[in-house]
């Protein structure tokens, strides 16, 4: 195991600690609800679903992060700005942690800000993501809006792997004019997080794990992934029966967390059952390898909890 030469930044968002030294906090767990197809959504429009099976995910979670050590983090998916004031409505009643906004529709995104900020959960939410894909209409609404975290998508089509990667984050590269990391900065994000977007299997799928060691040796932020993207597209996984995938998806989250991951967005949020026992176990382990290079666990570290 290592130790970073270079300061790694703590971010605090709503009580919820993610980065520094591999080893000193536990990672930050992230699962996702009312994702496309998820079967508790009845109409993802107007964001109607079965309120009594998703407060039970919800709560599950928390139960398993009570148990482990491993704080959760609700990763809100809304196709629309009506079905995202439903579930927005939904959370508040029953979290009062920090959550994830994320959609693939740029106006909801955009619309998203405007309702943190009218809502006043700006100081809790992350917004997901900023990209070579945000265009001068979102970047306005960030820069108008109180919402001050935000995830950086360090995809590049045109080089990818750790380098292009890289160099999005820090000057654009061929792709963009500025750094996505100066970008977020100068429109008011002051709680980065750094997300090298996963690749299929077979497509450069391990580079995330390299790429999240170089991240954070280069800038000392929170880094993390969404690994489970890469188990989710591997056809030949996909054969195979429930028992099968879920040790992959475990699998693939430890290898993130024994490479630096500050978080993990571990993909639908059922998967808690199989991630959270999984990470507290990387966590511990990854502890223990440093405890030599000065590296202390806080006190709801897993290693305090479940050895």
């Amino acid at each position: 195991m290592f130790r970073f030469k270079n300061g790694q930044s703590i971010v605090n968002v709503a009580g919820v600690r993610f980065g520094g030294q591999p080893g000193s906090l536990p990672t930050v767990l992230c699962g996702t609800i009312f994702y496309q197809g998820h079967r508790i959504v009845e109409d993802d429009e107007k964001g109607r679903f079965d309120r009594s099976a998703a407060e039970r995910l919800v709560l599950r979670q928390s139960e398993l992060s009570g148990e482990t050590g491993c704080p959760f983090v609700p990763h809100i998916y809304a196709r629309t700005a009506s079905a995202l004031l439903r579930y927005l409505d939904f959370i508040e009643e029953i979290w009062s942690g920090p959550f994830i906004v994320d959609s693939a529709e740029k106006s909801t995104r955009s619309a998203a800000l405007s309702l943190l900020s009218e809502l006043g959960y700006a100081d809790r939410a992350i917004f997901n993501s900023i990209s070579i894909a945000t265009d001068e209409a979102e970047a306005r609404a960030l820069l108008e809006n109180e919402v001050d975290s935000a995830i950086i998508l360090a995809y590049n089509p045109g080089e990818p792997g750790v380098e292009g990667g890289m160099q999005i984050l820090e000057n654009g590269g061929r792709v963009k004019d500025e750094g996505l990391v100066p970008l977020a900065r100068r429109l008011g994000i002051s709680n980065i997080f750094i997300d090298p977007g996963v690749m299929p299997m077979g497509n450069g799928a391990g580079s995330s794990l390299r790429f999240s060691v170089v991240a954070k040796s280069r800038l000392g932020l929170p880094v993390g992934s969404g690994i489970h993207n890469a188990v989710s597209s591997w056809q030949w996984l996909k054969e195979r029966d429930k028992i099968n995938r879920s040790c992959c998806d475990a699998a693939a989250a430890c290898m993130q967390l024994a490479m630096g991951g500050d978080f993990l967005l571990y993909g639908p949020i059922e998967s808690g059952e199989v991630i959270f026992p999984a990470a507290a176990m990387a966590d511990i382990l990854v502890a223990e390898a440093v405890r030599d290079l000065e590296v202390y666990p806080e006190a709801t570290h897993p290693l305090f909890r479940l050895v």
